[in-house]
C-alpha cells in the first residue's frame, strides 16, 4: 500500500499492511526537523509518514493589512505575533465585531466574498497530491469563527443572551463558508478526500459550552455541511480539542467519520472506553500525548505510548491513524519526534502480522 491507500483504508475500517501516521508541528519544530535531516531531505519519508496534505483556493480579493508584527484576516479580525519564549503563536486580538448587537450592526459589517478566491489552480494540485497521498480542502468552525468575529466572552453569552442576534450571525457566518466550499468541492469534483467539519468545544476539565446550546445553535451548521461534503464523496475530519465526550454521540449522529485529536488526559476521554463505543464509527487520530509525553518524556516511554495508543485505537487492526495531539511543541526534543514515528512505522507493522 502507498500512503494514500493505507490512511484511507482505516477511515473506512480496513485492515491496512501498517497502522497510518500524520503529523501536525509548530514551524519552529518544522525547521528543526529540516536542520537535523539536511537539506533536500525529504521529512515524510525519513519518518515514514504518511500524512494528509491540503489544497486551497488563491486569495484575490481586497488587499490585507500586515506588518511585521500583527496580520489582519479577510474577515477583519487581527492577529499579534506573541513570543512565549521557545516559540511564537499569532494570538487573535482584534474581534470586528465586539460592539456590535443588532441585526442592522451585522448587516453593516463588510462581510467576505466567494469572489475573492481563484479556484483555478486547485484541481491540477490536488490531482498531483492524489497520486500517493490523501487530499483535504476546506475548514469549516462555526463557533470558533463566531469566538473570532465577537470575542470569546461575547460568544458564550449570545446564545444566552441574544438568541435571535446569535442565529442571524450564525446564518450569515454559514452562508459564506457554505459557497466557498461548495465551489471549492465543484472545482476539484472526484479529487478531494477529506473536509474538516471541526471546532473546539472543550476545555481541558470538560465541556466549554453546553450539549443544549450545541444542538440549538450549531449542530445544524454543521450538519449542513457534513452533508455537503458527503454528497461529494468526502470524509469529514473533526477536530475538537480537551474533554468533548458529551458531544461525541452528536458528532457520530451527525455524520463525522475522523475524530481528532483524542486528548486522553482530559476527564471522560479513556481510549479503551472510546474504542469500545465509537470504534465502529469513528476512525481516530493523534492520541499520542504532547503536553507531557512527547515533549518532556525519555525517547523510550515515547515508544511505550505509541504502543500503548495503537494496542487500544487499532486492537481490530484499522480505525486508527497515529498522530501527536494537536500541534506538537517547540519544546519537544528531536529524538522523541523521531522515536514516535520509528516506533509506529515499527510497531504498527508488526502488529497486524500477528
Amino acid at each position: 500500500m502507498d500512503s494514500r491507500e493505507r490512511v484511507l483504508a482505516v477511515i473506512d475500517h480496513e485492515v491496512p499492511d501498517r497502522i497510518p501516521t500524520d503529523i501536525w508541528a509548530t514551524s519552529e519544530v518544522w525547521n528543526k526537523l529540516k536542520a537535523y535531516f539536511g537539506e533536500g531531505v525529504d521529512v515524510f519519508e525519513a519518518l515514514h509518514i504518511d500524512g494528509i496534505f491540503g489544497v486551497a483556493p488563491k486569495y484575490v480579493g481586497p488587499p490585507l493589512p500586515s506588518n511585521s508584527e500583527a496580520t489582519v484576516d479577510y474577515w477583519g479580525i487581527r492577529y499579534k505575533k506573541v513570543d512565549y519564549g521557545l516559540g511564537v503563536y499569532e494570538e487573535p486580538v482584534g474581534h470586528p465585531l465586539t460592539e456590535a448587537r443588532t441585526i442592522e450592526d451585522l448587516d453593516g459589517y463588510r462581510w467576505p466574498s466567494v469572489d475573492w478566491f481563484d479556484f483555478s489552480s486547485m484541481r491540477e494540485a490536488a490531482g498531483k497530491l492524489r497520486q500517493n497521498r490523501v487530499v483535504k480542502a476546506g475548514y469549516m468552525a462555526i463557533f470558533y469563527q463566531h469566538c473570532l468575529l465577537r470575542g470569546f466572552k461575547n460568544a458564550l453569552l449570545d446564545p444566552l443572551m441574544r438568541p435571535e442576534f446569535t442565529r442571524y450571525l450564525l446564518d450569515r457566518i454559514f452562508e459564506f463558508l457554505y459557497e466557498l466550499h461548495l465551489h471549492m468541492f465543484q472545482a476539484c469534483d472526484g479529487l478531494i478526500d477529506v473536509t474538516e467539519v471541526t471546532d473546539d468545544f472543550g476545555t481541558q476539565n470538560g465541556p466549554m459550552i453546553s450539549l443544549k446550546v450545541f444542538r440549538e445553535f450549531y449542530r445544524p451548521y454543521m450538519q449542513k455541511f457534513i452533508d455537503l461534503a458527503h454528497g461529494f464523496g468526502i470524509k469529514v475530519f473533526h477536530h475538537d480539542d480537551g474533554a468533548i465526550r458529551i458531544f461525541i454521540p452528536d458528532l457520530v449522529e451527525i455524520g463525522i467519520d475522523i475524530l481528532n485529536p483524542v486528548q486522553w488526559t482530559c476527564p471522560g476521554m479513556k481510549l479503551e472506553e472510546l474504542k469500545s463505543a465509537f470504534g465502529d464509527k469513528l476512525c481516530f487520530h493523534g492520541a499520542i500525548d504532547n503536553q507531557r509525553i512527547l515533549s518532556f518524556a525519555t525517547p523510550e516511554q515515547v515508544r511505550a505510548e505509541v504502543r500503548r495508543c495503537i494496542d487500544i485505537l487499532a486492537s481490530d487492526g484499522t480505525g486508527y491513524i497515529v498522530a501527536p495531539c494537536h500541534n506538537i511543541q517547540p519544546v519537544t526534543p528531536v529524538e522523541n519526534i523521531i522515536a514516535m514515528y520509528d516506533e509506529a512505522y515499527k510497531y504498527g507493522s508488526k502488529i497486524l502480522k500477528k
